[in-house]
């Protein structure tokens, strides 16, 4: 078994995010284009970072974020018989000391990844010369009831919602042409070049969809005009609110309102979290804080070796 194989068993196994999911890191990065650092003591699994190497504009060799990617740093495997929590904060910094002398063997002259909110101990990183900057993302969580969640709603996603439920159906399954057009519409409203091709968006279809990992919403009409659609991701603890798409023309219907609010009841039903995958953007964090989801943080660490 070689060390990609290993990893894809790792993950079938262990609560790893979707952002490091194998399948995902295909998807975005190519097969080819990713790789895994996976730390063992004997048969004992410490922590995995999968990564790809890039080449930045004076062609030197860097980690850094990779698009469509919210984070994919370190995943620490803990012991199941640590109780202590001195005991599990040592075996942590060991773990994690380890992990950045693996990092610094690998060719590069950058670093910089962002961590899942579930990684909170940057500390070793900052004792060896490594940045933080604090990002956020809005979760929901699986600990409340949908009654719970919709009093939380603030009053305008309440109104918008039932303006949306009075005119539109939501479906299921659209097409991935129909939605990567619905996404270039989007961002060509803005004036904005889409970051990525409909290769990319065709893989995370097809990867997602095989590892049981996809979920697409779409809202129609009467008349059956699409007004948005939006790409969900699944793993063993979240649904996450990954891309979407909306017509200009009916940009008023509140339809995407009304589709996040599927993706949150999907969620609910299998008992996970709803994650919005974060925005730094002010109108879009004021939007999704309007759920009445949890603010979380995560770290975006990064380095410049001499």
């Amino acid at each position: 078994m070689n060390k990609k194989e290993k990893y894809k068993l790792l993950c079938k196994e262990n609560p790893i995010p979707l952002f490091s999911q194998w399948y995902w890191l295909d998807s975005v990065c190519g097969k080819d284009d990713w790789d895994v650092i996976i730390l063992e003591n004997g048969n004992e699994i410490l922590a995995t970072i999968p990564y790809s190497i890039s080449i930045d504009e004076f062609g030197n060799k860097v980690i850094q974020k990779i698009p469509l990617t919210q984070n994919n740093g370190a995943f620490i495997f803990y012991r199941k018989d640590i109780e202590k929590y001195e005991t599990r904060l040592s075996f942590e910094m060991k773990v994690i000391n380890l992990v950045i002398d693996e990092i610094e063997k690998l060719p590069i002259k950058k670093y910089r990844q962002y961590y899942h909110y579930n990684f909170t101990n940057w500390l070793p990183f900052y004792w060896r010369g490594y940045k933080q900057t604090t990002r956020y993302t809005y979760v929901i969580d699986k600990n409340k009831t949908i009654d719970e969640i919709y009093k939380g709603f603030d009053g305008q996603i309440r109104k918008a919602l039932k303006k949306a439920e009075k005119s539109l159906e939501v479906k299921e399954n659209l097409d991935s042409k129909i939605f990567y057009s619905l996404v270039e519409k989007t961002y060509s409203r803005q004036n904005i070049k889409i970051p990525f091709g409909y290769d990319t968006l065709k893989n995370i279809y097809k990867n997602l969809e095989e590892n049981n990992s996809l979920k697409i919403f779409y809202a129609v009409d009467k008349e059956k005009n699409i007004h948005s659609a939006v790409l969900m991701g699944i793993d063993q603890e979240s649904v996450y609110y990954l891309i979407s798409g909306t017509d200009e023309k009916f940009r008023n219907s509140q339809a995407l309102t009304l589709l996040i609010y599927q993706g949150i009841l999907l969620a609910i039903k299998e008992n996970k979290k709803f994650d919005f995958e974060g925005s730094m953007k002010k109108n879009i964090e004021i939007f999704f804080r309007k759920f009445g989801a949890e603010q979380k943080q995560y770290f975006d660490i990064s380095k410049e070796y001499l």
